[in-house]
């Protein structure tokens, strides 16, 4: 790569494409170090609780519904995580036994209807936090929509990853921000698919 938002050899629009990827895909890096912060209090938060109740006799205030307010956050981008990953839930024994063909076409079907859920956790997500951002939380007084705040970002994000699947637009993706653990999985998937390409093109 001549720079990490695009090759020199594509033309003008798989240029825009890459610029767009590059910007969700650091975006998304982003978020999932964030959600690891987020886990790590969580913890912290519920182990303060019990520590308080067992020795001190008392509890915290806030820490029933600050950790619930995370929960909840870590759920939406939980969503987005297991749909890049391909960690949804897939029963495969009788999808195994159709012709490559069915199953690619199945495979379309299955982006489509991600996409849709992720589309309607996006819209409707964002009437809920508009709507719920005028009352208030009882123990820590913040706005109530921004418990929902991670719904439309997830939903997002669930969208960006059904589309790239669909469309087969992996290449145009950015990888730089990855782990080390992550990149060797994703060659592994990578392999896997060249490998399921391959047989499909032979049943031709």
């Amino acid at each position: 790569m001549s720079n990490r938002l695009y090759k020199d050899d594509m033309n003008i629009f798989e240029k825009i494409l890459s610029c767009i990827t590059f910007f969700l895909d650091a975006l998304y890096r982003v978020l999932i170090e964030y959600s690891k912060i987020v886990l790590l209090v969580i913890i912290a938060i519920v182990s303060a609780e019990v520590v308080a109740r067992k020795f001190v006799g008392k509890s915290i205030f806030w820490a029933d519904e600050v950790s619930l307010f995370l929960i909840i956050w870590m759920a939406f981008i939980a969503m987005a995580i297991g749909v890049e990953k391909h960690l949804h839930i897939a029963i495969e024994m009788f999808t195994n036994k159709l012709p490559k063909k069915a199953q690619m076409i199945l495979d379309k079907i299955i982006c489509a209807t991600t996409f849709f859920f992720g589309f309607v956790l996006f819209v409707y997500g964002i009437r809920l936090v508009s709507s719920t951002m005028s009352s208030t939380l009882p123990a820590t007084q913040w706005p109530s929509g921004l418990e929902y705040l991670m719904m439309p970002v997830g939903g997002f994000f669930i969208m960006y990853f059904t589309l790239i699947e669909f469309f087969g637009l992996q290449k145009y993706r950015h990888h730089d921000f990855d782990l080390k653990e992550d990149i060797e999985a994703r060659k592994a998937a990578e392999a896997a698919a060249a490998e399921e390409n391959k047989t499909v093109q032979e049943a031709k």
